[in-house]
């Protein structure tokens, strides 16, 4: 089942980095809506940890490169998705599958609001000074 229906207008975001991390985030959130087998789904739990795990330590690396103002709050949010992260894949890795697949089927409009609101904003602001696109800021 397709959980997180990617639509371009909304969730892509003109940061290559950023879009393709989402991209890659929306496929393993639908591979996880359709593993049938709780092993694959507890292997596919656990690839989505370490993906989420490097995605926001990648964002965390361009929030701090590029000063972002509103660090704290993303910083903020990003470590308590990862305590659930952590949380949950502990119980789905011993077994409790069906507390993985509720807690994958919310993701996807916790998704729509990252995106829309802290992503965006970290969008705009990378856009505006150039850092973590590869070239050199255009803006202090």
């Amino acid at each position: 089942m397709t959980l997180l229906v990617w639509q371009e207008d909304r969730h892509r975001l003109g940061v290559d980095a950023m879009d393709e991390t989402h991209l890659a985030f929306a496929d393993l959130v639908n591979r996880l809506g359709t593993a049938a087998d709780p092993a694959a789904f507890q292997a596919l739990f656990a690839e989505l940890c370490a993906h989420t795990e490097a995605h926001f330590a990648e964002e965390d690396r361009m929030m701090v490169e590029s000063g972002f103002p509103a660090l704290t709050e993303h910083r903020g949010e990003h470590r308590r998705v990862l305590g659930q992260l952590s949380q949950i894949g502990e119980r789905v890795a011993r077994g409790r599958i069906s507390m993985g697949r509720a807690y994958v089927a919310d993701l996807p409009s916790w998704f729509d609001l990252h995106a829309a609101t802290m992503d965006s904003a970290l969008a705009a602001h990378l856009k505006k000074t150039g850092i973590g696109l590869g070239q050199e800021a255009t803006a202090p």
